[in-house]
């Protein structure tokens, strides 16, 4: 095997690749609930290894042990798969992220489309698992998950796009690239931008104030409640993926990503960037109330599209470039 090959299969199988990245979001998720224990004076994860840090992995194996229900009434093609594909494509999407410095394992130009694109695939996966599940609080979770999309969708495209715009480049690796070339983050370029993102990112991973469509007091575990076993655990991890996403999607188009700074190594600056973006969302999850899911779409598009659509504005005169 040529030794470029071995290179290349080595960063995509154990680092910046598939091991490093399960490792980081089973990390990211012990940190999120640390955090909003914390706040809640409450202490979190805390025997199961050094301060409770295996606790998301243990959790994990013992989901795998679970017996694998299915309801008899659930479609079984799309209860089966849905779960995969929520684990999977997050996963995918992390490649595209530049972790170890300015170049992403895979890159290309558009990759940023593709990023969202895939965003709007987990989506549509949750709607799906709600519809599968042939379950009334499934259904009732993936409809509400179905309008919250029609609430934060464009605002969340336009507040990924404005750094784009400044930058000249729909490559992620370009734009941080780009903040490295300027020694200028854009998020001192765009702040209204970065506020429209960390709001809709809330909503992506259904976090509180948003997190309407898995409503425990309401709906048991809404789009979630018919799954066990093996597929509830591909289900808990994609969310762990999927918050590891969201934090360095923020952090590379707004912080400068894994950006030299100094003598810190830009793998330890990504590190920082993301679990300061992670902080930030687990402390508006937990010192907020649930939103209805009127208040969400309707908020959403009085409050967010104005601001997104004066930002992209503001890119185009020439300001926040």
């Amino acid at each position: 095997m040529p030794q470029n090959t071995l290179i290349i299969l080595l960063q995509l199988l154990i680092f910046p690749g598939f091991l490093f990245l399960i490792m980081l979001a089973f990390i990211y998720e012990w940190i999120d609930r640390k955090i909003v224990a914390r706040i809640q004076n409450r202490y979190g994860p805390l025997y199961t290894g050094p301060s409770g840090i295996l606790q998301p992995l243990a959790d994990f194996i013992k989901l795998l042990s679970k017996e694998d229900v299915v309801p008899d009434s659930a479609d079984r093609l799309i209860f089966t798969l849905t779960p995969i594909f929520i684990f999977a494509l997050p996963l995918t999407a992390l490649l595209l992220i530049p972790i170890v410095d300015e170049k992403a394992i895979i890159r290309f130009d558009g990759d940023l489309i593709f990023l969202m694109f895939i965003l709007t695939l987990i989506a549509i996966n949750i709607i799906l698992s709600g519809y599968g599940s042939a379950s009334p609080y499934s259904i009732i979770g993936g409809v509400r998950s179905a309008l919250q999309i029609i609430g934060y969708e464009i605002p969340a495209a336009i507040s990924i796009i404005g750094p784009a715009l400044s930058a000249g480049s729909l490559s992620i690796s370009g734009i941080v690239e780009w903040q490295i070339s300027r020694g200028m983050w854009t998020i001192l370029l765009q702040p209204l931008g970065f506020g429209i993102i960390i709001t809709c990112i809330l909503a992506e991973l259904d976090f509180v104030p948003f997190d309407i469509p898995e409503a425990e007091t309401e709906i048991v575990a809404g789009w979630k409640t018919e799954f066990s076993g093996r597929k509830l655990a591909l289900l808990r991890i994609g969310k762990d993926m999927e918050i590891l996403l969201a934090s360095a999607l923020i952090a590379s188009l707004y912080l400068g990503g894994a950006q030299y700074v100094a003598f810190i190594p830009p793998i330890i600056a990504f590190l920082i960037k993301t679990i300061a973006i992670l902080f930030l969302l687990s402390l508006l999850r937990a010192i907020f109330a649930r939103f209805r899911i009127d208040q969400t779409v309707s908020g959403m598009w009085r409050y967010l599209m104005i601001p997104a659509i004066i930002q992209i504005m503001l890119i185009c005169m020439g300001i926040g470039k």
